[in-house]
């Protein structure tokens, strides 16, 4: 009974054992399910928020080239430099109006470039040494807490709207000095022409006396050089271009040198001549454009007083926003040059550098290309010469010829075409 009732015991224990451990694997497997359950939820989630971050990278990695791409695009240059002032970005606009590359200013402190810019400059806007006008704006960076992370610093090309203004501004001074000027020539021809009268009365009368004859001689020319002058002085206020038309740049330009050839040395001045081949013909006065550019072409003669070389050149006018297509008549010299603080009055009436001369010529020059409703500019490098260059509309509809092939000339002075009857050239002094 006793065996009996052990074995008893033994297989109660034994089923018991056997139970627990049928829970036990149970509750494992329901352990082990959730547990796979819950790794196949993080892969899921994970995989997601890599998707998320991929997508974040990518949005953030094209962002920053969209930003690149517009700070490249620019015409500003812009510096970047962090809270410690150091340089961390700037674009190509910067390197081509400081003449420095961007590895050059990256890791520069800004304040340090800054102060290099302005180094020599008493005025503003900043004028560059490759002649570039500038202003520069700087701006301090925020974060949302409003703590100093950086700075912004803004390089403007003001070039173009300092010409204009420079441009305005001749223009409302030659305008005010040509009323002047013209109530002045008009107040002194009147006396003038009295004089020149009595002058020759005098000439007759003093037929049988000639030493005091030739005292009214010299009254009759002086008052003659005057009479000249005033008529240059009428010609500035009042210029007269009224008969326009078309005409075939390549004979205009080979008049032009006709005219100039006895004040051209032969053997030192080497003259150039290029038609472009979409310029075959001008809109113009044709003789006030003649008068012009020999005035020119003679000027940039006398600059070279040691020979050089002359170049005439017409072609289309480059490109200026919100401006019409036009043509660019050029005459450039290799001389002496004109220093730059005097590059400003060149087209005031009186001005000269020269010994001799009135100092209208180039006043009636731009007297007359404003009246072609054209420009002329100036650029000159002392001692390596100088270019006017002249801007004018390409006239009423189009051209009515074909381009021409591209004329090419050089050579002495003497131009190969010989001109008959012209009358209305003059040089003015």
């Amino acid at each position: 009974m006793t065996s009996q009732a052990g074995e008893t015991t033994n297989n109660e224990l034994l089923t018991r054992a056997f139970r627990d451990f049928d829970q036990a694997a149970t509750v494992l497997q329901q352990s082990y399910d959730a547990l796979t359950t819950r790794l196949q939820q993080m892969d899921l989630e994970l995989a997601q928020t890599n998707a998320s971050l991929r997508e974040h990278l990518r949005e953030t990695e094209d962002m920053r080239a969209h930003v690149t791409a517009v700070l490249e695009s620019l015409d500003t240059g812009v510096i970047v430099a962090d809270s410690q002032d150091v340089v961390v970005r700037c674009n190509h606009s910067t390197e081509q109006l400081l003449g420095v590359p961007q590895a050059g200013l990256r890791g520069r402190r800004a304040s340090a470039v800054l102060e290099e810019i302005r180094k020599d400059h008493g005025e503003y806007p900043l004028v560059l040494p490759s002649g570039v006008t500038i202003a520069l704006s700087e701006t301090d960076l925020t974060d949302e807490t409003g703590n100093l992370t950086g700075k912004l610093v803004l390089i403007h090309d003001v070039t173009r709207v300092r010409q204009l203004e420079d441009r305005l501004q001749r223009r409302n001074r030659l305008e005010a000095m040509g009323q002047m000027v013209g109530s002045i020539a008009h107040e002194i021809r009147n006396p003038l022409g009295s004089v020149e009268l009595f002058a020759s009365m005098l000439r007759k009368d003093l037929r049988e006396q000639p030493q005091l004859r030739s005292y009214a001689e010299h009254i009759s020319m002086a008052v003659q050089s005057m009479d000249r002058l005033l008529s240059n002085l009428l010609v500035y206020t009042r210029p007269d271009c009224s008969r326009l038309g078309w005409h075939e740049t390549e004979i205009l330009i080979r008049e032009v040198l006709t005219l100039a050839t006895h004040a051209i040395p032969p053997g030192t001045v080497e003259v150039r001549c290029q038609v472009h081949p979409l310029v075959p013909q001008l809109w113009c006065d044709g003789a006030k454009m003649k008068q012009v550019l020999l005035n020119l072409v003679l000027n940039a003669v006398q600059a070279m007083p040691e020979g050089g070389t002359l170049t005439l050149a017409a072609c289309p006018a480059p490109p200026q926003p919100q401006e019409s297509p036009a043509i660019q008549l050029t005459v450039s010299d290799t001389g002496t040059g004109i220093p730059a603080e005097l590059q400003s009055r060149v087209f005031d009436p009186f001005f000269t550098t020269k010994d001799h001369g009135t100092g209208l010529g180039l006043a009636i020059v731009h007297a007359l290309v404003e009246a072609h409703h054209g420009r002329i500019d100036v650029e000159s490098s002392p001692g390596h010469g100088t270019s006017f260059l002249i801007t004018l509309p390409r006239g009423p509809g189009q051209t009515p010829s074909t381009p021409a092939p591209r004329v090419s000339l050089s050579g002495s002075s003497e131009a190969s075409r010989q001109i008959v009857s012209i009358t209305e050239e003059k040089r003015y002094e």
